[in-house]
């Protein structure tokens, strides 16, 4: 068998099986590759038409089984595990193949690999693909960076397998070195924070109103036909129906209260301390799953401090209020997150699109919302624009749905409900938009006891004082 299938993947897990039987579907032959000989026969079993899609466990037989140049993807954990492929596949390839890795790599990894592997004349791509198992499946979002002239060979198969929203694929080339990468991290901070909100509202809905599972599966499934629709809207609102075919009742209520993560939320908060980017909602996300974690302690802690009775709210009016505070930080999340992106693109020379990523998130991903065909056409009409707060069209929304966060994050602290995502996402908004903040305090701090400097708001140039002790 020679140069027979159009497109190659290894790492038939969950994700790769999917993806493959995806590429298969839209009409290419694609060839799988694992260790794990189940696997292989596994997806040669659903697959059903081995012209169409086959498998094997030989990594010799894989390669010489792709036509040219070799269009292989990588769905294999980050870290060692991709390095030790590419290693592995590099004495089989030829100049020209690309080198796909769709998993959840750090960007400077990913650089590092195109340059390795630029100097061996072989292409490599960083893609982020977000949509879970299903979105594999169906359709996900892919947010691919690398050669642009190289992507031309790539680039029917992944707009043939993606989502598509009105018609239009959900993937575009973002631009060069590891800006999918990158792109697919944001987006993954951002889901963090969304993620963090809603289950806020959640916790606010069920102590503040004695909401039934059943009442938040309907408030929620009403929120996502309006503003709020969003992926993650319409998961919540059918979670709450989940029966536990264990214990009985509904499966949330079992589940224990610890997130876990897998980093890329982590990685979203610490490189934008190094930018110099505030996105607050994202890193107390971050945060927020690591005090989950922390549940033996939680508990004794409880135990040894008084926590306020909830004075219950009428459910109508918290009902509201969920909603409206929900969509400002829901809002509030995204602009942090396109603010990073947009000064990523200066920083690392991506030339990122901001419309064309929000445009791509539209469908398939995990953060598809239907905020974000306004968010498109804001940087379609301002592609500079240095952060979605400043938007025209965002200003009304916002300013709509303020006052519901202040009320309810007020409502929070003195319950003793913990709303911190809300919480932040207040006051990074109130801080963006304060014409004059504290900090003239803190550079005179920093002067009186390290000689730091300061600038002045009446002239130019840098001062220093010699602070009368």
């Amino acid at each position: 068998m020679t140069n027979t299938y159009d497109f190659g993947l290894i790492g038939l897990g969950v994700m790769g099986r999917n993806f493959i039987l995806n590429v298969a579907d839209n009409g290419f032959a694609a060839y799988g590759n694992d260790l794990d000989e189940e696997k292989v026969n596994a997806l040669i079993e659903e697959g059903g038409d081995m012209d169409k899609v086959n498998a094997t466990t030989d990594a010799a037989t894989f390669v010489n089984g792709l036509s040219t140049p070799r269009k292989i993807m990588l769905l294999v954990p980050a870290g060692k595990i991709v390095d030790a492929v590419i290693e592995s596949l590099l004495p089989l390839l030829e100049e020209g193949d690309i080198i796909i890795d769709g998993g959840n790599s750090f960007f400077t990894d990913t650089d590092r690999r195109e340059a390795y592997l630029a100097g061996k004349g072989i292409n490599f791509f960083g893609a982020g693909v977000s949509g879970g198992a299903k979105g594999a499946r169906l359709g996900p979002s892919i947010m691919p960076g690398g050669n642009r002239e190289a992507y031309q060979h790539v680039k029917p198969i992944f707009e043939a397998v993606s989502a598509k929203y009105k018609g239009e694929p959900c993937v575009a080339y973002l631009g060069p070195k590891s800006a999918g990468n990158y792109v697919k991290m944001v987006h993954n901070g951002i889901e963090y924070g969304l993620m963090q909100l809603t289950s806020e509202i959640y916790d606010v809905l069920k102590k503040g109103g004695d909401f039934s599972n059943t009442e938040l599966h309907t408030i929620f499934s009403t929120w996502n036909s309006g503003r709020l629709q969003s992926f993650l809207v319409e998961i919540t609102s059918e979670i709450f129906e989940q029966k536990d075919d264990l214990a009985g009742g509904q499966l949330v209520d079992k589940i224990l209260d610890k997130a876990k993560q897998k980093g890329t939320g982590k990685w979203t908060s610490q490189n934008a301390m190094d930018l110099g980017i505030p996105v607050p909602s994202i890193d107390i996300a971050v945060s927020m799953r690591e005090i989950s974690a922390l549940k033996g302690e939680r508990i004794m802690a409880d135990a040894l401090y008084d926590r306020p009775k909830v004075e219950k709210m009428d459910k109508k009016k918290l009902g509201k209020l969920s909603e409206e505070a929900l969509y400002f930080s829901f809002i509030i999340t995204y602009a942090q997150g396109l603010h990073q992106l947009g000064d990523a693109s200066k920083e690392y020379d991506y030339d990122l699109n901001i419309s064309e990523i929000a445009k791509i998130w539209r469908a398939g991903c995990i953060i598809r919302a239907g905020l974000l065909a306004d968010i498109t056409e804001a940087f379609k009409a301002d592609r500079s624009l240095p952060n979605l707060l400043l938007s025209p069209t965002f200003v009304e929304k916002v300013q709509g749905t303020v006052d519901a966060a202040r009320e309810l994050v007020a409502y929070g602290v003195k319950n003793g409900i913990p709303l911190p995502g809300l919480s932040n996402s207040l006051t990074y908004f109130d801080a963006y938009t304060a014409t004059r903040l504290p900090l003239n305090l803190i550079q005179a701090q920093r002067d009186y006891f390290g000689s730091h400097t300061y600038e002045r708001s009446d002239r130019e140039g840098i001062f220093h004082t010699e602070w009368e002790a």
